[in-house]
């Protein structure tokens, strides 16, 4: 049999292993190997797993590739698969991730051991996170000229045409995963309310690209920043699946006739993609550490009251709380707003970031092991051009910069919805005869904030003058 083992590439075109697959004319067979323990702390994933994994059988039904799940680890499912069965040549797209690359290897190893063709290609980044590097070898830790120089590297290679794997059949097709795709989604039905809110597959992933470089990528600059317009692709959950590729994404922006500033800006946000996976292929230890060391010894605070509250949207402040409702119903946050709530708890509450990297892979759709890494070290100023850590986000000006009249505090915080523009930033400043007038009352209605912003300013920055020290 020829096979494809489908790892995070959730797509037919621009799919190198399915090309060279169907190359092959017969017994062609895919199958995708469940590991539990890579999504037990990713409950949001585990809906948009199950949906890709329903979209994705009937492509390959209509490729007259027969597939299957597997609910075991990969090794050990190699190990036993190939003592019972004959393969002629395995294909899979690589995943450039340490922990993924370690058991890539010793499959590897095992394959050789036993020799069975293989054939390994590239994953959905633009290049290796090894190719870009500074004139001495060493990794870049800034991102612009990290981005200077990959982004040159990259057109100068002439490689981002799309693979086409061209016309597919539409046979008639009845799911025979279907009962094994199912066991994947959580216990908790909190995800049936994503549906209303997405719908997952490699089709929808090339309309949404479509639909927003022909419009909204011109004012893009502009409208990024503010939450309550549709102003971003949202493509982030469909590119973390692997359903529609970075090389895609940069071929179609870069026909474009006109390209302006938002044109740049959203090239940069692959840049940034680009940039987390460099640090942490170079950097391994930022999974769960610091990239900065200092840090290690940084005061963190271990109030669970405070995280509790800033996880259940309950902070006293509007456009935290705001955020943090629309992550949990929708499964995503406006980027913007990852800056805001991050530096909230990370510099307001002084907890741990790895507390809110925890809860992000945990409610995101669009989770990336790299890119949340490295967006709260960031954030927490202790990873790669990472923002000061005095640089402490006012969530007060935060929202009446990005969120003036309110409308998008007002969408996720309805008991809100009366209070005037003036206060709706800052609902414990209204006075008492306005809060009469309108029938609110701030304890009942809404919280009273869980920390004076002034002071947990001054709090952080004394701890972060400890560990100058």
């Amino acid at each position: 049999m020829n096979l494809f083992w489908l790892r995070n590439d959730f797509r037919i075109n621009d799919n190198v292993a399915i090309k060279k697959l169907l190359e092959q004319k017969i017994n062609l067979k895919a199958f995708y190997l469940y590991d539990e323990d890579k999504f037990k702390d990713r409950s949001a994933q585990k809906w948009w797993l199950y949906k890709s994994l329903e979209s994705l059988e009937k492509k390959l039904f209509n490729l007259d590739i027969k597939f299957e799940i597997f609910f075991e680890k990969e090794f050990v499912f190699f190990d036993k698969f190939i003592k019972k069965n004959k393969i002629n040549k395995i294909f899979w797209n690589t995943i450039d991730l340490p922990d993924e690359k370690k058991i890539e290897n010793q499959i590897i190893s095992l394959f050789k051991k036993n020799n069975i063709e293989f054939n390994v290609f590239s994953s959905n980044l633009l290049q290796k996170p090894e190719e870009t590097v500074k004139k001495d070898g060493t990794p870049f830790q800034v991102f612009t000229p990290f981005w200077k120089n990959a982004e040159e590297k990259y057109i100068s290679s002439k490689n981002y045409s799309p693979i086409e794997i061209g016309k597919v059949k539409n046979k008639i097709f009845k799911s025979e995963n279907i009962k094994k795709i199912q066991k994947i989604l959580p216990n908790k039905k909190w995800y049936l309310k994503f549906s209303k809110y997405w719908e997952p597959g490699e089709d929808i992933a090339e309309n949404k690209i479509k639909s927003f470089l022909k419009v909204k990528i011109n004012n893009y600059h502009n409208t990024r920043d503010i939450p309550s317009v549709e102003g971003t692709s949202k493509i982030s959950p469909y590119l973390a699946f692997g359903e529609i590729t970075s090389k895609n994404i940069f071929y179609q922006s870069s026909k474009l006739k006109n390209k302006k500033t938002g044109y740049r800006k959203y090239i940069n946000e692959i840049g940034w993609r680009e940039f987390s996976y460099h640090l942490i292929n170079h950097f391994p230890k930022m999974k769960n550490k610091n990239l900065r060391e200092n840090f290690d010894n940084f005061p963190w605070s271990e109030n669970k009251t405070h995280l509790k509250k800033w996880k259940k949207g309950e902070t006293g402040y509007p456009i935290v709380d705001a955020a943090m409702k629309e992550l949990y119903e929708t499964g995503w946050m406006h980027n913007r707003l990852r800056m805001v709530v991050g530096s909230f708890l990370v510099k307001h509450l002084r907890i741990n970031w790895i507390e809110g990297e925890k809860y992000f892979k945990d409610t995101l759709l669009d989770y990336d092991l790299a890119n949340n890494i490295a967006g709260w070290q960031w954030i927490a100023g202790c990873g790669a051009d990472a923002a000061p850590y005095f640089r402490i986000f006012n969530p007060m000006i935060q929202g009446e910069k990005f969120d003036p009249d309110g409308a998008f505090v007002k969408k996720w915080l309805p008991k809100l919805k009366n209070i005037p523009k003036k206060y709706i930033h800052r609902p414990w400043e209204m006075p008492k005869d306005i809060s009469e007038e309108i029938g609110f009352n701030l304890n009942k209605d809404y919280f009273a904030p869980i920390v004076d912003h002034q002071q947990a300013r001054e709090s952080a920055l004394r701890a972060f003058e400890s560990i100058k020290k």
